[in-house]
């Protein structure tokens, strides 16, 4: 049975971290480990907190197209866990609304003065495709 995308959104509430892919001024591909910070109640859209400053927005800023993974542990009864690939667009966010609307307190361990930390960003990934695998199901979900 294919996975919708409010199962995409259980899934991805039991995985933290994932790696967020994308495209240096040279062309090669640049992945680092971000949180998706509980915020899950996936409709398409990806949020994560970082600097102003940090080289993943220099990427962004030449080119937005980005990649997300996410793999969850294997289970207990011995399947494999959740593999979730997903394509999409990259946005740059500045507004303190959104920053307390998508804010949890463990950030504070990055971004000490929360909400008001300086030169604080929010990523916005907007997808456009969904590729999972899961031991048993693999498909992918097209977003418009």
């Amino acid at each position: 049975m294919a996975l919708t995308l409010s199962d995409i959104s259980k899934e991805l509430k039991s995985i933290d971290f994932g790696m967020l892919a994308t495209k240096n001024a040279d062309g090669a591909i640049c992945s680092r480990p971000m949180s998706n910070n509980g915020d899950v109640e996936y409709d398409g859209d990806s949020w994560f907190f970082c600097y102003r400053d940090s080289r993943k927005i220099a990427d962004i800023n030449a080119d937005p197209q980005v990649g997300l993974t996410y793999t969850a542990r294997p289970s207990l009864l011995g399947r494999p866990g959740i593999f979730i690939a997903i394509e999409g667009d990259a946005s740059l966010v500045n507004d303190k609304d959104l920053f307390e609307k998508h804010w949890v307190s463990d950030l504070e361990h990055w971004f000490p003065q929360g909400v008001d930390t300086p030169g604080l960003l929010l990523i916005k990934v907007r997808a456009s495709r969904i590729s999972y695998w899961d031991g048993a199901e693999t498909g992918s979900i097209d977003i418009n």
